[in-house]
């Protein structure tokens, strides 16, 4: 095995199909764990070091979303939802907790492999503090280092997800992004999955920008996506 070889956590309570996982991700050189019960699980993502986690949403004594939830109040390390519910609501709900990515079962090896390689190289690549960094659009101010939000000096409360897409998008003002496009930044797809996530959020950030403020921050491009402008 490679020196820097990545650990990976397989939380699946099937045994052959986490099974299935291990010997695909051991084959391409990931070091990998498996564990069955949600609430030990959790025990371990916080008291043992990984790379990156696997998680399924069903299991026992503790769901995948209630873990991913504990989780984030004390680890960023990446974690990938698995999922056999191709329901919009379970994806946002998972992602809303702070998963990086979703994945629906059944699922091909490769899909699997890229989203994993995806989200390791997004978190190793993840840009550092900017010191004295902030972004504005008209009364909004972004404070990239703390991942904050103000309107008139008021903080926005925003998760994790919501504050990069916001982020992403003033980077990127006056400038019309596609829904495809969005999904591949914010969430690191290496593929063109289900784009209702983006609307979906689009919708939370509205709530909490536009009607706060009564100013309009996110413009729709009709058939094409968002923009911010200035």
């Amino acid at each position: 095995m490679h020196a820097d070889y990545k650990k990976i956590l397989i939380v699946e309570d099937e045994q052959k199909i986490a099974r299935f996982q291990q010997m695909e991700l051991e084959h391409e050189s990931f070091k990998t764990f498996i564990e069955s019960n949600g609430r030990i699980a959790l025990d371990r993502i916080i008291q043992e070091s990984y790379d990156l986690v696997l998680l399924d949403i069903m299991l026992p004594e503790m769901d995948g979303i209630e873990i991913c939830k504990r989780v984030r109040e004390l680890s960023e390390v990446p974690i990938i939802m698995l999922t056999a519910k191709d329901d919009i609501i379970d994806k946002v709900t998972g992602l809303d907790t702070g998963a990086d990515d979703y994945i629906t079962k059944p699922f091909a090896t490769p899909e699997l492999i890229a989203r994993i390689r995806a989200a390791l190289r997004k978190n190793k690549t993840a840009p550092p503090s900017l010191n004295d960094s902030k972004l504005r659009v008209k009364k909004l101010v972004l404070y990239p280092e703390r991942y904050e939000a103000h309107i008139d000096q008021q903080a926005i409360e925003l998760t994790k997800k919501e504050y990069e897409l916001l982020e992403y998008l003033i980077r990127n003002r006056n400038i019309v992004l596609s829904r495809e496009r969005i999904l591949q930044e914010v969430w690191g797809y290496e593929f063109m999955g289900n784009t209702k996530v983006v609307d979906v959020y689009i919708r939370y950030l509205r709530s909490k920008l536009d009607e706060r403020c009564n100013q309009k921050y996110i413009y729709t491009v009709r058939g094409v996506g968002y923009v911010v402008k200035d």
